[in-house]
């Protein structure tokens, strides 16, 4: 299935729902420039992907997720 960004913002709900048993694909302009999918089987592969942004490639899940959020607190807006 293929939804415009607009489309996508007013009916965020319905689309998040329909992205359990679907992957959507987000247009801007006519052009793909998304994919809102499911996570079954996804994390662990989302997971391995963080490791290669994370210094230490022997990093725990805890240890990925303080990384991340200590990004976020170090720039208070």
């Amino acid at each position: 299935m293929r939804v415009s960004t607009t489309e996508l913002k007013t009916n965020m709900g319905k689309y998040i729902e329909r992205a359990a048993a679907e992957d959507i694909i987000i247009t801007r302009n006519g052009k793909d420039v998304a994919l809102l999918t499911n996570v079954r089987g996804k994390k662990k592969a989302a997971l391995k992907s963080l490791r290669g942004i994370i210094k230490g490639a022997d990093l725990t899940r805890n240890e990925i997720r303080e990384e991340r959020l200590g990004r976020y607190n170090e720039n208070p807006d």
